[in-house]
């Protein structure tokens, strides 16, 4: 499990953080390898989710986008100085919820 963990937060950070490069190239007139970084941090990210243990591709990527939405919350608050408000957080929280529930829950064979 904690393999797992791990491998949903380094997909998070790739997919965060290389929007974020792109953003800054595109929207803020940065130096074209913000982009390029992005662009390659973007395709970390589309292949992390493949090691994955888990079978199923759209319940892996749907739980992933559980934790995208608390680490978007996270990354919004410690690098775009923006600080969560009570319903960010539950949101986030709730969405945490649902990943535990989609990836753990006993099913039947």
């Amino acid at each position: 499990m904690a393999v797992n963990i791990i491998l949903f937060l380094l997909a998070g950070l790739a997919e965060i953080g290389g929007g974020y490069l792109v953003w800054l190239w595109l929207r803020e007139s940065r130096p074209i390898w913000y982009g390029l970084a992005g662009g390659a941090a973007l395709v970390i990210y589309g292949i992390l989710p493949t090691l994955q243990s888990f079978p199923n591709f759209g319940r892996t990527y749907a739980a992933y986008g559980g934790v995208f939405i608390a680490l978007a919350v996270i990354w919004g608050w410690l690098v775009d100085k923006k600080t969560p408000d009570q319903y960010d957080i539950i949101g986030a929280i709730i969405c945490l919820v649902g990943v535990a529930v989609m990836l753990w829950a006993p099913r039947g064979s």
